[in-house]
């Protein structure tokens, strides 16, 4: 303060000439703010024009710093002017700024202006355009778009340039060079042939494997043997059309070789059936078994068939009738024919008497089978007689046949009549596991079976023209029916359980 005084009073008594001491300080600083302020102009200037924060920041040069004092000379006059000062004092410091302001000897770089002027522009340009790339598309077209613009992702000559340069980096496997084989010429036509084994060879290994399989499972090598022996001449037979079918369709060596072997362990080892009264079917000749028919599943006549042929001493095959339904049915039909059965007509049965067969007939039919379970054993109606009436016309025996057992197999407990009409069947049979359980509640229960064949009934002492007699035919109806009733009362009554 009081330097400030003593100016002021000295610049009152001096004069005009005082003020040169007193300049000479603020001379010194108006010269570096000036500098600093043209430094920060040039480089906020220089910022603006590239605003990205990664640009390199330019070097100040002489020539930036010429250019700075002008406009930092403006600027620090109007900063360092100060309304309280006197209008003597800002005419001096104006008059010290334009004595310190004024243009010095210029420099080599400062003689051009122009040509640093249009460096420093080529320079910006150059910074925009490395720090202001041109835009690429990085998206790509979807395979669709692609394809339906009918474009191609990569032509085949630049596709064959890549596969090319990539094969350049692999390995290719030398390729082996060719083994010739050259035979040995000492070595004979029977050394150099394989060994291939015969048929005999073939069927001796087979025989010897399944001996080797039999024993271990505990059964006789001799009787697979057997086995595997009929098996393989009956498919040879078979194959070569050496078999008889009759009239009727019976096929013996299909009978003999299938459907008695197939139905012989369900005969001995299900139902364990027992067969009495076997004397009273003759050896030879026609005759007429008349038999009980029931079990739902109508298998009583295979097993009646199935005993005559494995009992009988002389094998004899029972000629079964059946209703139309039987052979209308597909595959049933056929095999029934193959069986041996015939259609329950009189001219069949005419026929089959004549060659001296014997005939099974069942004369309840779908009556009897398909009566419900409170009803078992007790006979239905056996028609009008036509059996009988065939048997007189024929002279052959009638022979009553009681079986005893199958109604157990499939106890009928009711009956879907709306399903059988729909189906075309004459009952559809409900039973404690059909059809609860499905196709499974078909297979029967294996209840103990006995079969007895009473004693026969003589026909031809009274001549063929007895057929036409109806009272005859009646009586001798209700005689093979009483017969066949009270022999099943009596087996019942000797029979311990239905299933031992």
């Amino acid at each position: 303060m009081a330097t400030k005084k003593t100016t002021k009073a000295a610049s009152k008594t001096t004069g005009a000439k005082a003020p040169a001491p007193a300049v000479s300080t603020p001379k010194k600083k108006t010269s570096s703010l000036a500098a600093g302020a043209a430094r920060a102009s040039g480089e906020r200037a220089r910022r603006r024009a590239t605003p990205l924060l990664s640009a390199q920041v330019e070097p100040v040069t002489a020539a930036t710093e010429a250019r700075a004092p002008r406009t930092a000379t403006r600027k620090t006059s109007a900063t360092t002017a100060s309304p309280t000062r006197t209008s003597r004092t800002k005419a001096s410091n104006s008059k010290a700024t334009a004595t310190e302001t004024a243009p010095t000897p210029a420099s080599p770089t400062q003689a051009s202006p122009t040509k640093t002027q249009a460096s420093q522009a080529s320079d910006a340009t150059e910074q925009r355009a490395a720090h202001r790339p041109r835009p690429t598309v990085s998206a790509k077209p979807s395979p669709k778009a692609s394809k339906q613009a009918g474009t191609r992702g990569q032509s085949p000559r630049a596709k064959r340039a890549a596969d090319d340069a990539a094969r350049r980096h692999l390995r290719v496997a030398v390729p082996a060079e060719p083994v010739t084989w050259a035979p040995d010429p000492t070595a004979t036509q029977t050394d150099m042939a394989l060994p291939v084994p015969g048929v005999e060879e073939l069927l001796s290994a087979s025989i010897a494997a399944m001996r080797i399989a039999a024993q271990g499972a505990g059964l006789s090598p001799d009787e697979i043997e057997r086995r595997i022996a009929a098996t393989l001449a009956f498919v040879r037979r078979r194959i070569e059309g050496d078999y008889t079918v009759d009239e009727f369709g019976y096929d013996e060596h299909f009978a003999q070789n299938v459907i008695f072997p197939m139905l012989r362990p369900i005969y001995r080892s299900w139902f364990r059936v027992e067969v009495r009264g076997l004397e009273n079917i003759p050896s030879e000749g026609g005759a007429l078994i008349v038999s009980n028919h029931s079990g739902t599943i109508a298998i009583d006549s295979l097993m009646v068939a199935q005993a005559i042929h494995d009992e009988h001493p002389e094998h004899r095959v029972m000629r079964g009738l059946g209703a139309d339904l039987v052979f209308q049915t597909p595959f049933l039909g056929a095999f029934a024919r193959r069986g041996g059965s015939t259609l329950a007509a009189k001219e069949d049965v005419e026929r089959l008497f004549a060659k001296g067969e014997l005939v099974g007939v069942f004369p309840e039919g779908f009556k009897g089978v398909g009566k419900p379970f409170k009803e078992r054993y007790k006979l239905q109606r056996f028609g009008r007689g036509g059996f009988v009436s065939a048997a007189l016309e024929a002279g052959v025996p009638i022979i009553p046949t009681s079986v005893v057992g199958a109604e157990e197999i499939a106890p009928m407990i009711g009956n879907m009549k709306t399903v059988a009409r729909l189906l075309g069947l004459p009952y559809a049979p409900i039973t404690p596991t059909f059809p609860l359980l499905g196709p499974l509640g078909l297979i029967p229960l294996p209840s103990k079976w006995i079969i007895e064949f009473g004693a026969p009934i003589e026909t031809a002492s009274h001549g063929s023209a007895a057929a036409d007699d109806p009272m005859l035919v009646f009586d001798l109806t209700d005689q093979v029916r009483e017969t066949i009733q009270q022999t099943l009362y009596s087996l019942l009554m000797q029979r311990r359980s239905v299933f031992f």
